[in-house]
């Protein structure tokens, strides 16, 4: 009785695995369990275990009827990348995974889509503008859905933050899109692109005040939290918050250790050590005295000629 029960066990377990596990879905209802195949030179490559020998074949694209695979460990393994601030690593994983599902584009339950957007918005989120500029073309000749439609359009104007001077038309942009979502996701990208914009124009507490609502509000979204940490700090050290900033940077450190985040707050927190905040109005005094002694000319240099040439 107690072996009938483990066999029944045994049987369960094999089930709920088959299942639950990756596989390709041929067209005659037979499976191809993922660790049955392999992609060799943009082949997908079936092996099969006979005795001691093993005998492979090619499996046609026009077999498959679709794709058996739950949510991709790429797309959970990289959004815990990017919540430690481990950018590059991030896109590492992101792009080995896209490269897999490319070679089942346009097949029922591949992840394809989603793990290309994964891709180009963790470049994005790097810094990584060219790379995000090539891969847009192709991007857009997919067929996306509603949110993905909105998704890429946050993507084109963090494009347009870097390429154009039009602040202004750029804040209203980002805030009539917030205003049509309640996506955490959008929201947070949006603040993100807002509070760099802010920093460009040096207005501080604006960026400061961006920055700090994507950990408070859209915590959530934890791949934007490390980064936008880190230029919060920045910015306290603009406004001459110099202790506030050394806090800051000093729980950074604690809490994404191993990462570049943390090794650049390490590096901006000693070159503040043992600075005190400076008051508001003597920052503010200190700014201005900077752009007019920047007009002077240094001791034992004349000074610079006017542009004599005329307006146009």
């Amino acid at each position: 009785m107690q072996s009938f029960a483990r066999f029944l066990l045994l049987f369960a377990v094999f089930a709920a695995g088959s299942a639950f596990g990756q596989a390709i879905v041929l067209k005659d209802g037979n499976r191809v369990f993922s660790s049955e195949f392999s992609i060799q030179d943009g082949k997908i490559v079936r092996t099969v275990q006979i005795g001691e020998n093993k005998a492979t074949s090619i499996i046609d694209k026009k077999n498959i009827d679709s794709l058996e695979w739950p949510y991709p460990a790429e797309l959970t393994e990289s959004a815990d990348l990017l919540a430690k601030g481990k950018t590059d690593d991030a896109i590492a994983v992101l792009k080995k995974g896209k490269d897999f599902f490319e070679n089942f584009e346009g097949i029922e339950g591949n992840w394809y889509v989603d793990i290309f957007f994964g891709y180009i918005e963790a470049l994005n989120q790097g810094g990584k503008f060219d790379d995000v500029v090539k891969s847009l073309p192709s991007l857009r000749a997919l067929k996306l859905s509603d949110a993905q439609k909105m998704r890429l359009r946050i993507i084109q104007l963090d494009i347009e933050r870097q390429t154009t001077s039009d602040y202004t038309g750029i804040i209203v942009e980002a805030q009539s899109i917030l205003k049509e979502t309640d996506d955490s996701a959008i929201g947070a990208s949006l603040w993100a692109i807002m509070a760099d914009v802010y920093t460009r124009k040096k207005e501080w507490e604006k960026a400061l005040l961006a920055y700090l609502r994507i950990p408070v509000f859209y915590g959530t979204q934890m791949q934007r939290v490390p980064e936008a940490e880190l230029n919060a700090a920045k910015t306290l050290i603009k406004m001459k918050r110099y202790e506030d900033a050394n806090a800051f940077l000093a729980r950074i450190s604690e809490s994404y250790p191993g990462s570049p985040v943390a090794e650049t707050a390490t590096k901006e927190k000693a070159a503040i050590a043992g600075m005190k905040n400076v008051p508001e109005e003597e920052a503010e005094a200190a700014a201005a005295d900077g752009k007019s002694d920047a007009a002077k000319p240094k001791e034992g240099e004349p000074a610079k000629a006017a542009d004599s040439k005329p307006k146009a």
